[in-house]
């Protein structure tokens, strides 16, 4: 058996991880409280709706990927940028390193599902 036929499974369930993950993040920002005072925290509150909206939609499209490699790798480096900037928001805010590494976490996820689950 191939080293990409045994990764294969682990990929696919990562992508679904991930999608998962950020369709549920995307969706609270739209409904929770919490999520509200954490953007304000962030100092992005302006910004919820926004993020929350591209969050679902990169899930659509890592879970779209499945059948069109393209769009996967286009949602999961878009996600990955995204967390990025979200490690650079939780610097810039001073959050420590427990608050600070899911992430970091994403950001390493996704830039493994955009370079290699593909």
């Amino acid at each position: 058996m191939s080293n990409d036929a045994m990764l294969a499974p682990l990929n696919a369930a990562l992508i679904l991880f991930s999608a998962v993950s950020f369709f549920a993040y995307g969706l609270a920002c739209f409904f929770s409280a919490y999520m509200k005072r954490e953007f304000d925290r962030y100092q992005l509150g302006s910004q919820r709706t926004l993020v929350g909206g591209l969050q679902v939609c990169a899930a659509i499209g890592l879970l779209a990927g499945l059948s069109q490699p393209w769009m996967g790798r286009a949602a999961a480096a878009g996600l990955a940028v995204m967390m990025l900037v979200a490690v650079g928001v939780r610097i810039k805010i001073k959050d420590n390193l427990l608050q600070t590494t899911p992430a970091l976490f994403y950001l390493v996820l996704n830039a493994y599902v955009c370079l290699a689950a593909f």
